[in-house]
């Protein structure tokens, strides 16, 4: 479980009278609050936009070259070039051992899929590429959903609700309301189209580092949680599955995350700054 600190003992140098007021107002009542290290400075923030800039410029290309008969190891050759001709670092390379530089995960497989030579795109997929830059330090994060060929109507109605709850989740993230509120508007709306919420893998602080506090559960009860604060950046991507919300990860790579029953799944990303009127999508 994670240790949250009610930091007081650090000297503002970028919020207004108001924001410090509210932080102090929220301190005494006992919310849960983000550490002060996690409000972005604005040298922090210049480093974090230049960074988004890149990684949303990266899945454009990939939505103007991504196609049928690739194979995922393509798609991760076209994540790194295009990463390193801009002088970033694909922030997946090599992390916690992860063995590419973008995330590749088609149909079934939730998350973390692994590109290979040996898996082709074929008409019909529906898949995720989820890509990570570091730029002079800072990091970046989104992913898209990419349909390939003839998609049934099935897939795409998943696709197309995943969006929306996405959409619905960076609707949500507003100053001095709690990450439940978050998840918990994702969660209504899934379920609410028959698609469950997969509750092992979340969305995350990022911008100093890859992965930082606080966790961004999809799924929750609203008014619960950690306090949102302006300065805060995050990401939402929520994981939809058309069956059960279980999953499982493979044995022989210790990565990929498949739905447990088989059934088809959709992730939309972005990561979002949250200011003091309400919030700025860095990534999309």
């Amino acid at each position: 479980m994670k240790k949250f600190i009610h930091a007081t003992r650090f000297t503002p140098r970028n919020y207004s009278d108001d924001v410090e007021a509210t932080i102090q107002k929220y301190r005494k009542e006992g919310v849960r609050l983000p550490q002060r290290h996690l409000l972005r400075t604005p040298e922090q923030l210049a480093g974090i936009r230049a960074s988004a800039k890149i990684n949303t410029a990266l899945l454009d290309y990939v939505a103007q070259n991504i196609c049928e008969g690739m194979t995922t190891a393509d798609v991760d050759h076209l994540v790194y070039c295009f990463t390193t001709d801009h002088d970033a670092i694909p922030a997946p390379f090599l992390y916690e051992g992860f063995p590419k530089s973008v995330c590749v995960s088609v149909n079934d497989v939730v998350c973390h899929g692994i590109p290979s030579t040996r898996e082709h795109l074929k008409s019909g997929d529906i898949v995720n590429v989820d890509v990570s830059t570091i730029y002079k330090g800072y990091f970046s994060d989104a992913s898209r959903m990419f349909l390939i060929g003839d998609v049934s109507p099935e897939r795409r109605r998943l696709v197309e609700v995943t969006r929306e709850c996405r959409d619905i989740g960076v609707r949500m993230a507003q100053p001095w309301t709690r990450l439940g509120d978050i998840g918990a508007a994702i969660q209504e709306h899934a379920e609410k189209n028959g698609y469950s919420v997969v509750r092992d893998l979340c969305g995350h602080g990022c911008g100093v580092k890859f992965h930082e506090e606080p966790d961004v559960e999809h799924f929750g009860k609203r008014g619960t949680g950690m306090m949102i604060v302006p300065g805060m950046t995050f990401t939402i991507e929520p994981m939809i599955n058309a069956g059960r919300y279980e999953v499982c990860i493979d044995e022989e790579d210790g990565w990929t995350v498949f739905t447990d029953d088989g059934s088809d799944s959709a992730q939309w990303e972005s990561m979002v700054l949250i200011t003091e009127t309400g919030n700025e999508v860095l990534t999309e």
